[in-house]
């Protein structure tokens, strides 16, 4: 083989495997960092998640569930998918826009209850949120 044909094959198979482990590494380096979360139905009839496995469980505030419980920072309170409901206990401060009927998705614990513990609260909002000060003007004109 001509040794100019030859360091072109080496190069270009060189480029192929860098390009093949570059592929690699940033797929593997996204599967492990994908922030995906069950629904209410998925925890409770399909058993996906397992008991004392960090996961997110999202859904929607049920509506009259909220509890406070006094003297500390716990609270209670029920997510939805309409199908089923999940109990989820949080010891902490809530986001501001955390409210009854708003969509949520909180980040803990499955614990052999049954409930949800939660470390973390992700309260979402829809696609016409505005700041409550731009919603105050709005609203008294």
């Amino acid at each position: 083989m001509n040794p100019i044909r030859k360091q072109r094959v080496y190069a270009l198979v060189a480029i192929l495997l860098g390009v093949s482990v570059a592929i690699f590494l940033v797929l593997n380096g996204l599967k492990q960092n994908l922030n995906l979360f069950y629904t209410p139905t998925q925890v409770i009839k399909e058993n996906l998640l397992e008991v004392n496995k960090l996961a997110r469980v999202g859904g929607m505030v049920k509506d009259n569930s909220f509890t406070e419980h006094t003297n500390s920072l716990m609270k209670s309170f029920e997510i939805t998918d309409f199908n089923e409901s999940i109990v989820v206990v949080y010891k902490g401060i809530l986001p501001d826009l955390f409210s009854e009927g708003s969509g949520v998705v909180v980040q803990g614990m499955l614990t052999e209850e049954g409930s949800f513990e939660a470390s973390e609260v992700l309260a979402k909002h829809d696609e016409n949120y505005m700041p409550p000060e731009v919603a105050k003007t709005l609203k008294y004109k």
